[in-house]
């Protein structure tokens, strides 16, 4: 599971071995915060190994109501934080005024508790680079009692799991052409 993408990192990327297993060993967050950040992480950075041996590894730890949120905080900020970031990049303030008009339902009632899930959608906005949306996620969980330091702790896991996934990828691609031409 873990470690099947552990073993998978080449050696340049020792730390982020070290960081995987740390990060997901902290006692700042629950195992449903910590498994449901992790599984939303590995499910917004797309690399597909990482996707399954987090989902494979979140699934010895929480439920299925925490493994479906993290899906749900995952697809939601894929188009939020696409949206949200123009609405606050682009000059023309107009946008920002605008109704968005898209549906977010499932964010009402994700299956767990508001905390977890929005820290899932804190995470995943971070990999997504969406500061308005970090910044409304960060406001929200503090309103429900989670501390800086667990907002950190979610946030180095997101962090690391996108490295992690990047890495992979870059290796698979390097590895690609090589195999090609041989």
């Amino acid at each position: 599971m873990i470690d099947t993408i552990k073993n998978a990192l080449p050696d340049y990327a020792k730390d982020l071995k070290l960081n995987l297993s740390s990060v997901l060993a902290a006692g700042a967050l629950t195992p449903a915060q910590s498994w449901g950040t992790a599984l939303a992480s590995a499910l917004a950075a797309g690399e597909p190994r990482t996707i399954a041996a987090v989902a494979a590894e979140a699934a010895t730890h929480v439920g299925p109501e925490v493994r479906n949120a993290a899906r749900i905080a995952a697809a939601l900020m894929a188009m939020n934080n696409v949206y949200y970031r123009f609405t606050h990049l682009v000059a023309a303030k107009d946008y920002a005024e605008m109704r968005a008009g898209l549906r977010m339902n499932a964010m009402m009632n994700p299956g767990v508790p508001a905390a977890d899930f929005e820290l899932m959608s804190l995470a995943v906005s971070a990999i997504n680079g969406c500061g308005m949306c970090m910044d409304s996620h960060e406001k929200t969980v503090r309103k429900h009692g989670v501390t800086p330091e667990q907002v950190q702790a979610a946030v180095k896991i997101a962090a690391v799991i996108h490295a992690v996934s990047r890495t992979l990828a870059a290796e698979a691609s390097l590895a690609e052409p090589l195999a090609a031409a041989a």
